[in-house]
Formats: structure tokens, C-alpha cells, sequence
């Protein structure tokens, strides 16, 4: 079974993994390398899921 992990970032860390991610790409393509792995981390790094924190929880009320 594959293991996955889960990855918290704000959005200028978002922006520079991708940043990187390219720059890598692209110095492997100038090298004449493969850049298959890459690809495959840069397309699940750009479809990840947005999940937005919810500042406020909601409280249980009782009712007697």
C-alpha cells in the first residue's frame, strides 16, 4: 500500500514549492533529462485540494 502524506502550507509556500518545482523542470529539460517524476509532483501540487481553516467553532448549546 502507498503511503500518502499530508502537507500544510500558506500560499507563499504553496507559490514557492511550485516556483521550484518548475525551475527543477526546466534545468532538467536543459540537461536533456528526464522529467517525468517531476511532472508527476508538479500536476498533484497544482490539483491538491484547497482546504480553508474555519476561524470559528460552533458551540453546543444544551437545551434543558
Amino acid at each position: 500500500m502507498e503511503e500518502k502524506r499530508v502537507l500544510t502550507v500558506n500560499n507563499y509556500e504553496y507559490n514557492l514549492l511550485l516556483n521550484a518545482l518548475n525551475e527543477y523542470r526546466n534545468k532538467l529539460l536543459r540537461e536533456g533529462k528526464s522529467t517525468a517524476i517531476v511532472n508527476e509532483v508538479l500536476l498533484k501540487l497544482i490539483d491538491a485540494p484547497l482546504r480553508k481553516k474555519t476561524i470559528f467553532k460552533r458551540e453546543r448549546v444544551c437545551e434543558r
